[in-house]
C-alpha cells in the first residue's frame, strides 16, 4: 500500500522562546520555537495610522500597547530541543545567532542572512556516532545547550553523560581598547574577518571528572568568573523523581538558586547557603536544613522562570499563577529572605522570556501564549519627591558616580545594573533618607514594598493540545436565520467541519476548524452579461456620516455599463455623468474619496459625484485594457504595449487630470502595471534612511520596520560625529560584559518604541510593469525615473534583486529606449513564463508590509519586500509563497496571434481581460486580496504579520470581486462566480481569520476529552474534566473500601481530584445545551465514548444510534478496579418557550457496574464490543439489558476498538495490535492476525485503498505505522503476523484520527478519477498540527518517490537537517527489521512547488516527467483534501 503522509496545519505550541537581537543589533526581537516551527517576532506598537499623526513620541511618557508582529517563520526537518542565542565576534557580529538543538545530538548555529532573508547554517555538529553512545539504544536525553554570559562558549549535554564544548573566537585586537577612547577604524578590519568565529568543537565526558557525575539534572553557566564557569547538578544514584532547576544569578549578588519542587535554596562559593520550604512536604523529602517560608503554600513542579532584575524573578506555577520572588539581600551581599508576591493569574507556561525589560512572554503548549506588560506598582508615595529630587535621580541614572558613593559596595562596572531603570533609582533614593531615619534595619523591609502589576498585550492563538477530534456537518445559515440543511443526498454535497477538543484545564476549549472559507450570502441577484463589478464612495465632503459606505456599485456588461446607487437598497440610476454605452475597464476613487474616475476603452472620465468634471480622450491608436490608481496618479496601459499616467491637479478649486509628459519607453510592450503609493518608508533611494541609526533624522522612515536599520556589511564606517556621541556606532566594538550591556541598555531603555511611533516619510509613488520580455521594472512617480529592474521575473525566483544594483545608471526620458537594450541583453531562462497581472499591495498595519504579487499563467508568485542597504532603491523581494493557479482543463492556453490582431479594432470587454487579483481595504475588518479564477481564495496579511491564504469554499470559479460596505451589509464583498449571479456576501464573524485555518475557539475553561458527532440530531457530545483538591480517600479495611479524611495542617498541598461530566454542545450556537448534561460519580472517570448503532427493532436498518459510555472507579491501587457501561438515547422533546436550545433530553437506556474497568468501547453487527479488564466481551442490547455473546483473551490493557464488517481491530497500551473476528452464525470471537513485536500504540485508524485494508497505527515515538493482513505471504506464518508494510517519523504524538472518502471537486475535473474509492486519514497531534495520510495510485507514488529522492539532494535544508533520516521510523528499541518507508513525506514534495520555474523543469527532466504533470497532481490532491 502506498501512501503519502503531509500536514496541513503547522503545530503552534510554544515550547523555547528566547529573546536576542535576531536581524541587526538596533532591534530586539522574541525568537520562538515549538515542534519543528521556529518564529520570528518583534513587538510593535499597536497604532493605527490616524492615531499616529496625534503622537509625539518624544513626549509620551508610557508605551502604547503593544502587539506581537511575526516576521519570518522557518520550518525545520527535525523538533527543536534546545534554543539559545549568542553574539560572535568578526563577521557576524552585525546580529546575534541562534544555537539550535535536535534529537540525539546535533547542534547547529545559525543566523539571519540580510542579503536573501533567510536563515543561514553557520555550522553544524554532530555526535550521534556509537562510540560516544556508550551502547545507549534509547532516545530519553535531551541535548542541551547552555551560553556563557560573555558569550565565551558554549556547551551541550548529550546523552546525560558527556558535553560537547563550543568556544567562540574573541576580537583579540578589540579588547585592550577602552571603551572611554573608542575611535573610528579608517581600514576594514580584514584580519577580523578571515577568520571564523567558531572554533573547532571538543567532547568531555564527565565521568573523566568526578566518577560519582551520572545522571546530570541541569548544567549552568556562572556569572562573574575569569573562566567560562560550569554548575553541575547531578544524581550519583537516580532517586528523586521530581524536576530540579538551577537558575544563575547575575552580579553584584552571583551564586545561583536551585528550584526544586518544595523548596527554594541559594547557594554561592565562600557563602553560607540559605533555604526556604514553599510547603509541608519538603520537611519529609530532604535533610537540608530549610526554614518554612510564611504565606506561602506553592510547588514549583512544572514551574517556569524569569529574571526582571538582578534581584527579582517572575514564577509561572502549573496552576498559572505568576509569583514575583525577590531575593532580599544584605549588605555583605548574601541572600537572607526570600519574598514571595502573587501577582496574576495567567496561561499554563511552557517556557517564559523577558524583552525589552518590561515586556515578558509567556509561551504555552496547552493554551494561547500571551504578551503582559509589567509595571512597578509605585509604592513612593510615602515620601513626596519635588522637581530637584527628580533631577538628581535623572543625573543619577545617567552619571552612577554618585549613586556608589551612597551604596558603597557596588563595583564600578557593575553600576548600571543596580540603577537598572528610574523608578528603581527613586525607590533607592527613599532607602537612603530611611537609613537616615531608621538606621539599616529598614532596608530588606523597604524591599518587598514594590508589587508588579502585570496587563495583557498581546496573545497568539494555540490550539494545542488536540486532545480528541470528529468531523461533523456544517451548519448553513440562511437568509431568513439559522437553519440547518437537510441532510445531503450525496457524500459529495455534505459539508463537514472538524472539530477538536483542545488544550488542557482552565485553558480547554473546542476548537472548530475551517479548511474553506464558506462565505455568508446575505442576498444574490441575477445580472444576465455582467462581466466586473466595482463599488466606489460618493463625495467624502458631502457625507456628513457614514464615510466608509460604499454609494455606487458600477457593473460592465461586454459593450455597456450599468450604474447603481447603494443605499438602503440598490436601485439602477440613470443620467448621471458616468458613460453607459461602453464596456468600462476600471472605476475607483481619487483625491481622498471626493472624486470618482471612470475608464473605458477610449476615454478617462472625471467625476465629483454623479457629475461629470473632465472628460480625456486616450487617443493613441489603440484600446486602453488596465487601469491602476495610486491617489492622485491613474496609470493606463494601452493594448500596443505604451502606458500613460495622468494625475490629479486641483488648481484654482477645477480639478482635473492632467496627463504627465514622462513617459517610459513602449518596446518591448508592457504586458502588466501597477501603481503603489508606499506609507512604509521601505521604498526609498536615499541611503542615509537606512544608516541613519538614531532615529533622530527626519525620516527614519519607520526604518525598522522590515530588517530594521542595517549597515552595510563587513565595512563598519562610521557616518559622521553626531553618530559617534549619539549612535550606535559603537556597535561596531561588541560590549562583553552584562554591565556593559546594560549600560547600553539602560539609556535607551523607552527609545525603541519611540523609534518605531517616529512619523513615516511623506508617502512616495511608484509604478510597475512587466514587459513583454519577462523583465520587471519599478519607476519613480512623477519623474518616470527607472530605478529597478529584475530580469525574468516570472523564473520565480527565490529572492528578486536589481539587475542594475551595480550600474550607476541615472536615466532621463531620452535615455529610456536606450536602456531597453540594455535590458534586452540581460541572461534570461528559455521558456520562463509571461507575467500576466501584477500587484504591489501595502499590507499589515497601516500598510508596513508591501507584497508583491506576480500572476503567471499558472500560478501565483508572492514576495515580501525587505531592506537591502546597496543599489538605487533599497530593497529586495523574497517569496513567500507561490499558489498553483492551474485550470484542469487546458484550454485558455491556445491564443492564436491571428485572432488578437483583428480584435484590435473591435476590442471588447472579454473575460480574460478581467483583473484576477483584487486588492480590498476592509472586508471583515481586515485588508488583504482577493484572488479570482478557478482557485479563489483569500490572502491577508494583518497587523500580526504572517501571510494567511484561505480559499473560498464553492465548485465555481470566481470572476470578479469587489468590497462592500453598506448599511445592511456591514464589511462584505460581492462576487460573481460561474453563473451571472451578483452575490453580496459577509465573512463569518465567529471566525478568527489571523491563524492558519479559519478558526473558532469555544472556551470551556475544563479539560475537554472524548467528543462526539450524533448526526440523527445534529449536536455534538463531549466528556470534560473539571479538577478541585481533595481531602478524602478511599482506604482497604480487610474486606470493604472506606471513605477517610485526611488533615495534614494548612502548609499541604492536597491532590487533585477529579469530576467528569458529560454535555451536549449545539453548532448553531456552540452553547452547552442546558438540563441535558450527566454528572458522572466522584471517583468515576470516563475511558471510552462512542456512538454505537446497536440492533433494534423499530428501525429499517434493524439499527439504532445509541451513546454509550464506558467509566472505570479510580480509588487507589489497594482497590479492586471496577467500572460502569452507561448506554443512552438522545430524544427530542417540545423546547420550552423562549429557549429552543432545550429540545434534547438525555434518556437512559442502561447502566450496571462490570466486573472490571471499561477501557473500550465499539459496535460489530448491530453488537455492542467492551473492553473489560483484560477480556473483550460481545454484548446484545435485548428488553434493556445487556446479554452477554462471546469473549476473547487479550492482552495488557486495550485502549481503542474500532471495527469494520465483522473485523474487530484492538490496540493494546504496551503489546502493538491485534485483529479480531466475530462470526455471527457461530457466536465466536477469534484472533485473526496480530503484531508480535511489543509497541506502545496512541492511536489506530483503517487505511482504505479499495479493495484493500491497512491498519494505520500511532505510537508513543511519534511514529505512523501501516500494518496488513496478507495470508500468502511467507513471512506472516499463515497470516498469523500482521506485517509492516510502511512507517514514517511524524515527529508529533498523535493521539486521535478520523477517515473521509475521496470524492472530486471543482469544475474541471481530471479524467480518469485516480482516487476512487479511497479514504484518507485525518490527524491531530499534541502540538496543535493538522494533517492527513492519503493511500496514492501506484503511479503518482513513483512519481513522488523519485522527485522526493531529487530533491532530498537538490534543494538546501535549514538547519542542514536531512529530511530522510527524520522520517525514519524512530524506535527506543532495536528491532530486527530495517525501516519500510513507503510513505512519501508531503511536505517535502510540497516544496517543489516553491521552487523556481528553471529549477522546477530540472528536477522534472531528471526524473523523466513534466512540471505540469507535478503540479496538477498536487492540485488534485489539494482539493481532494479541502473537505472542510
Amino acid at each position: 500500500m502506498f501512501s503519502m503522509c503531509k500536514q496541513t496545519h503547522a503545530a503552534t505550541a510554544v515550547e523555547f522562546s528566547i529573546s536576542c537581537r535576531f536581524f541587526n543589533n538596533q532591534e530586539e526581537n522574541l525568537v520562538v520555537a515549538g515542534a519543528n516551527v521556529l518564529k520570528v517576532y518583534r513587538i510593535a506598537p499597536n497604532v493605527e495610522a490616524s492615531q499616529r499623526q496625534k503622537l509625539n513620541p518624544s513626549e509620551m511618557r508610557v508605551a502604547p500597547k503593544m502587539r506581537l508582529e511575526c516576521l519570518a517563520t522557518y520550518s525545520l526537518y527535525g523538533n527543536v530541543m534546545s534554543l539559545q542565542c549568542v553574539s560572535l565576534a568578526g563577521a557576524g557580529a552585525m546580529r546575534d545567532a541562534l544555537l539550535v538543538s535536535f534529537k540525539d545530538a546535533k547542534l547547529s548555529v545559525l543566523q539571519h542572512d540580510p542579503d536573501t532573508y533567510a536563515l543561514k547554517t553557520l555550522s553544524l555538529h554532530y555526535f550521534e556516532e556509537e562510540d560516544i553512545r556508550g551502547g545507549w539504544t534509547g532516545r530519553y536525553y535531551v541535548p542541551e545547550v547552555r551560553v556563557d554570559p560573555d558569550a565565551r562558549c558554549a556547551v551541550m549535554l548529550i546523552y546525560g553523560k558527556r558535553l560537547v564544548v563550543l568556544p567562540f573566537r574573541k576580537d583579540n585586537s578589540l579588547d585592550e581598547i577602552e571603551l572611554a577612547d573608542v575611535k573610528p577604524i579608517k581600514k576594514a578590519p580584514t584580519a577580523l574577518v578571515t577568520r571564523t568565529p567558531i572554533m573547532a568543537s571538543y567532547l568531555i565526558a564527565l565521568r573523566d571528572l568526578d566518577e560519582k557525575i551520572d545522571n546530570v539534572l541541569d548544567i549552568q553557566f556562572l556569572h562573574g568568573y575569569y573562566e567560562p564557569t560550569l554548575l553541575i547538578l547531578y544524581e550519583p544514584v537516580r532517586t528523586c523523581a521530581g524536576r530540579i532547576k538551577v537558575l544563575p544569578i547575575q552580579k553584584p549578588i552571583g551564586g545561583c538558586l536551585v528550584m526544586t519542587v518544595n523548596a527554594v535554596i541559594y547557594l554561592n562559593q565562600s557563602v553560607p547557603p540559605y533555604g526556604v520550604s514553599l510547603n509541608s512536604s519538603a520537611d519529609n523529602s530532604t535533610s537540608f536544613p530549610l526554614k518554612p517560608q510564611d504565606g506561602v503554600r506553592i510547588s514549583l513542579d512544572c514551574a517556569n522562570f524569569a529574571f526582571i532584575d538582578v534581584d527579582k524573578l517572575v514564577v509561572s506555577l502549573r496552576t498559572g499563577d505568576l509569583y514575583v520572588l525577590t531575593l532580599c539581600v544584605d549588605s555583605m551581599r548574601t541572600v537572607r529572605n526570600f519574598h514571595f508576591h502573587k501577582a496574576a493569574s495567567s496561561v499554563l507556561t511552557s517556557c517564559i522570556c523577558v524583552c525589552h525589560m518590561e515586556y515578558i512572554f509567556l509561551g504555552s503548549r496547552l493554551g494561547n501564549s500571551l504578551l503582559l506588560h509589567f509595571t512597578e506598582e509605585d509604592q513612593s508615595t510615602v515620601i513626596t519627591l519635588d522637581d530637584v529630587e527628580q533631577q538628581q535621580q535623572q543625573q543619577a541614572a545617567e552619571e552612577p558616580s554618585e549613586e556608589a558613593e551612597i551604596e558603597g559596595i557596588l563595583d564600578m562596572d557593575q553600576l548600571e545594573a543596580a540603577t537598572s531603570a528610574p523608578s528603581q533609582a527613586k525607590s533607592r533614593r527613599i532607602e537612603d533618607e530611611e537609613l537616615e531615619v531608621y538606621g539599616t534595619g529598614a532596608k530588606a523591609s523597604v524591599l518587598q514594598l514594590r508589587k508588579f502589576v502585570f496587563e495583557v498585550c498581546d496573545s497568539l492563538i494555540n490550539v494545542a493540545p488536540i486532545n480528541y477530534m470528529c468531523a461533523g456537518e456544517r451548519v448553513e445559515f440562511e437568509e431568513d436565520g439559522t437553519t440547518l440543511r437537510p441532510h445531503a443526498e450525496s457524500l459529495q454535497d455534505v459539508k463537514i467541519e472538524l472539530v477538536a477538543a483542545t488544550g488542557h484545564s482552565k485553558n480547554g476549549a473546542l476548537s472548530v476548524f475551517v479548511n474553506c472559507i464558506n462565505p455568508q450570502i446575505i442576498t444574490s441577484f441575477e445580472l444576465e452579461g455582467c462581466l466586473d463589478v466595482w463599488t466606489v464612495f460618493d463625495d467624502a465632503t458631502k457625507k456628513t456620516s457614514r464615510q466608509d459606505q460604499h454609494d455606487f456599485m458600477l457593473l460592465s456588461q461586454k459593450n455597456s455599463t450599468l450604474v447603481l446607487q447603494t443605499g438602503q437598497e440598490i436601485n439602477e440610476i440613470e443620467n448621471t455623468g458616468f458613460t453607459v454605452n461602453q464596456a468600462t475597464i476600471f472605476v475607483g476613487n481619487l483625491g481622498q474619496n471626493r472624486f470618482i474616475v471612470q475608464v473605458t476603452t477610449r476615454h478617462v472620465r472625471l467625476l465629483q459625484g454623479t457629475r461629470l468634471v473632465q472628460n480625456v480622450p486616450i487617443d493613441v491608436g489603440s484600446p486602453v485594457v488596465q487601469v491602476a490608481i495610486a491617489d492622485p496618479y491613474v496609470c493606463l496601459r494601452v493594448f500596443n504595449g505604451q502606458v500613460i499616467t495622468l494625475a490629479l491637479r486641483e488648481s484654482r478649486g477645477t480639478p482635473r487630470l492632467a496627463i504627465n509628459k514622462h513617459t517610459i519607453s513602449s518596446s518591448p510592450a508592457v504586458v502588466a502595471i501597477a501603481a503603489y503609493k508606499d506609507l512604509s518608508g521601505l521604498f526609498t533611494v536615499k541611503s542615509d534612511d537606512i544608516l541613519n541609526l538614531t532615529g533622530s533624522g527626519s525620516n527614519s522612515a519607520f526604518g525598522s520596520t522590515f530588517g530594521g536599520y542595517m549597515k552595510s556589511e563587513p565595512h563598519m564606517k562610521v557616518e559622521d560625529e553626531e553618530d559617534l556621541l549619539y549612535g550606535d556606532a559603537g556597535n561596531a566594538f561588541k560590549m562583553n560584559t552584562m554591565a556593559d550591556l546594560a549600560k547600553q541598555s539602560k539609556q535607551k531603555n523607552s527609545d525603541w518604541w519611540r523609534r518605531m511611533l517616529v512619523q513615516a516619510a511623506k508617502p512616495t509613488y511608484w509604478l510597475v510593469v512587466a514587459r513583454q520580455s519577462g523583465t520587471l521594472e519599478i519607476y519613480s512617480m512623477p519623474d518616470m525615473k527607472l530605478v529597478y529592474l529584475v530580469n525574468d521575473v516570472g523564473n520565480g525566483a527565490m529572492v528578486l534583486t536589481d539587475a542594475m544594483e551595480f550600474v550607476p545608471i541615472s536615466l532621463t526620458s531620452q535615455e529610456n529606449s536606450k536602456a531597453g537594450i540594455v535590458q534586452s541583453c540581460m541572461p534570461q531562462h528559455a521558456n520562463s513564463p509571461l507575467p500576466l497581472e501584477l500587484s504591489l499591495v501595502g499590507l499589515g498595519l497601516n500598510g508596513e508590509r508591501p507584497l508583491l504579487l506576480v500572476r503567471t499563467r499558472l500560478e501565483l508568485l508572492i514576495y515580501q519586500v525587505f531592506r537591502y542597504p546597496k543599489g538605487h532603491l533599497k530593497i529586495r523581494f523574497r517569496k513567500m509563497d507561490q499558489l498553483n493557479l492551474l485550470d484542469q482543463q487546458p484550454t485558455h492556453v491556445n491564443l492564436d496571434d491571428n485572432e488578437e490582431n483583428e480584435e484590435l479594432e473591435s476590442y471588447n470587454m472579454q473575460p480574460k481581460y478581467v483583473q484576477k487579483l483584487r486588492p480590498f481595504n476592509n472586508v471583515g475588518g481586515m485588508s488583504g486580496v482577493m484572488i479570482c479564477g478557478v482557485n479563489p481564495c483569500f490572502l491577508f496579511l494583518t497587523s500580526r504579520g504572517e501571510l494567511r491564504i484561505h480559499r473560498l469554499l464553492g465548485n465555481g470559479e470566481v470572476r470578479s470581486f469587489a468590497a462592500f460596505n453598506n448599511i445592511n451589509i456591514p464589511n462584505g464583498f460581492l462576487f460573481f462566480d460561474t453563473t451571472f449571479e451578483l452575490k453580496i456576501s459577509v465573512l463569518p464573524s465567529y471566525l478568527s481569520y489571523d491563524s492558519t485555518w479559519p478558526v473558532r475557539k469555544v472556551p470551556l475553561r475544563c479539560t475537554p476529552r472524548q467528543l462526539v458527532y450524533h448526526r440523527e440530531n445534529r449536536v455534538y457530545c463531549l466528556i470534560t474534566q473539571t479538577e478541585e483538591p481533595m481531602t478524602k480517600f478511599y482506604r482497604f479495611n480487610g474486606e470493604d473500601k472506606e471513605l477517610s479524611e485526611e488533615s495534614r495542617g494548612e502548609r499541604f498541598i492536597y491532590p487533585i481530584g477529579s469530576q467528569f461530566d458529560m454535555v451536549l454542545i449545539s453548532p448553531e450556537t456552540w452553547e452547552i445545551v442546558p438540563d441535558a448534561s450527566i454528572r458522572f460519580e466522584p471517583w468515576e472517570h470516563v475511558t471510552a465514548f462512542k456512538i454505537v448503532k446497536l440492533s433494534y427493532e423499530g428501525t429499517r436498518s434493524g439499527l439504532k444510534e445509541y451513546l454509550c459510555i464506558g467509566t472505570n472507579f479510580n480509588y487507589s491501587e489497594d482497590i479492586t478496579s471496577r467500572g460502569n457501561i452507561h448506554i443512552y438515547d438522545i430524544i427530542e422533546v417540545v423546547p420550552e418557550p423562549g429557549k429552543p436550545m432545550t429540545k434534547f433530553k438525555l434518556k437512559e437506556v442502561f447502566k450496571k457496574e462490570q466486573k472490571g474497568p471499561v477501557s473500550a468501547i465499539s459496535d460489530v453487527l448491530g453488537f455492542l464490543v467492551t473492553g473489560l479488564g483484560q477480556k473483550i466481551y460481545i454484548w446484545q442490547l435485548r428488553d434493556g439489558d445487556l446479554i452477554g455473546v462471546a469473549f476473547i483473551d487479550t492482552n495488557i490493557y486495550v485502549h481503542q476498538i474500532i471495527t469494520v464488517k465483522s473485523l474487530i481491530f484492538i490496540a493494546d497500551v504496551y503489546k502493538s495490535i491485534s485483529l479480531l473476528r466475530f462470526q455471527e452464525e457461530y457466536r465466536t470471537l477469534s484472533l485473526a492476525s496480530r503484531d508480535f513485536n511489543p509497541l506502545e500504540v496512541y492511536g489506530i485508524e483503517f487505511m482504505v485503498d479499495n479493495t484493500n485494508l491497512g491498519f494505520l497505527v500511532t505510537d508513543a515515538e511519534s511514529n505512523l505505522i501501516v500494518y496488513m493482513y496478507q495470508p500468502e505471504a511467507r513471512e506472516s506464518l499463515g497470516g498469523q503476523k500482521l506485517l509492516r508494510k510502511a512507517d514514517y517519523h511524524l515527529g508529533q504524538v498523535v493521539n486521535t484520527m478520523f477517515r473521509v472518502q475521496c470524492h472530486q471537486r471543482g469544475l474541471h475535473q481530471r479524467q480518469p478519477f485516480l482516487y476512487e474509492n479511497k479514504h484518507f486519514v485525518v490527524y491531530g497531534t499534541l502540538d496543535g498540527a493538522l494533517g492527513y495520510c492519503l493511500p496514492l495510485p501506484e503511479k503518482v507514488y513513483r512519481r513522488f518517490l523519485m522527485l522526493q529522492n531529487v530533491l532530498l539532494s537538490y534543494q538546501d535544508h535549514l538547519c542542514g537537517l536531512n529530511p530522510k533520516e527524520y522520517r525514519t521510523l524512530k524506535s527506543s528499541k532495536r528491532l530486527g527489521i530495517n525501516p519500510s518507508r513507503c510513505i512519501i513525506d508531503g511536505d517535502l514534495i510540497w516544496s517543489y512547488r516553491l521552487l523556481a520555474n528553471s529549477e522546477r523543469n530540472e528536477v522534472a527532466k531528471k526524473i523523466g516527467t513534466r512540471t505540469e504533470e507535478i503540479l496538477a497532481d498536487l492540485l488534485e490532491i489539494e482539493r481532494l483534501s479541502g473537505v472542510f
